[in-house]
């Protein structure tokens, strides 16, 4: 076997190491006189491309250089939700302030709480949802009380019978 002048034989280059001979210039730079640069182009004396400008007929247009990959953001946790919207307990309480005013006054509470805890949106659903509940809920009540004084009232006969 035979092995070149410097004494250790050539390996090829690593696909993870950057070339170190004939290296193509980076975005920006100039192309060394007479060599091809990386839009496959002769580098004219003196003169850059900037990106954008129109190539010569008949090669290949320069692109924008990609941006670096950004890194991660934290993991999800106790917030706000991006795009989630109103907590779906607070749009209940108020819809079920008119339908059914109990079951408004417990997904208002129980949407009150996972508010605080997570952070979303829709406190002021909530808090409505809870007080249109509550006042639903006393009208109704107050309704009931006062039917039932009603019917009280004209049962009894007063005292004297009619014959």
């Amino acid at each position: 076997m035979s092995q070149p002048p410097g004494g250790e034989p050539e390996q090829p280059p690593s696909p993870y190491e950057p070339p170190t001979h004939g290296q193509q210039p980076q975005w920006g730079e100039q192309a060394p006189q007479g060599q091809q640069s990386p839009w496959g182009e002769q580098a004219p004396q003196g003169q850059q491309r900037q990106w954008g400008e129109q190539a010569p007929y008949g090669q290949q247009p320069s692109y924008a250089p990609q941006p670096p990959y950004g890194q991660y953001g934290p993991p999800p946790g106790p917030g706000p939700r991006p795009g989630g919207g109103p907590n779906v307990l607070a749009i209940l309480s108020l819809v079920l302030a008119f339908v059914f005013a109990p079951a408004g006054i417990v997904c208002g509470h129980l949407a009150k709480r996972q508010i605080r805890q997570t952070g979303e949106e829709g406190n002021q659903l909530a808090t409505w949802g809870l007080i249109l509940s509550y006042v639903f809920t006393a009208l109704g009540l107050l309704a009931c009380c006062g039917w039932i004084a009603f019917a009280y009232w004209a049962n009894s006969d007063g005292g004297g019978s009619y014959r």
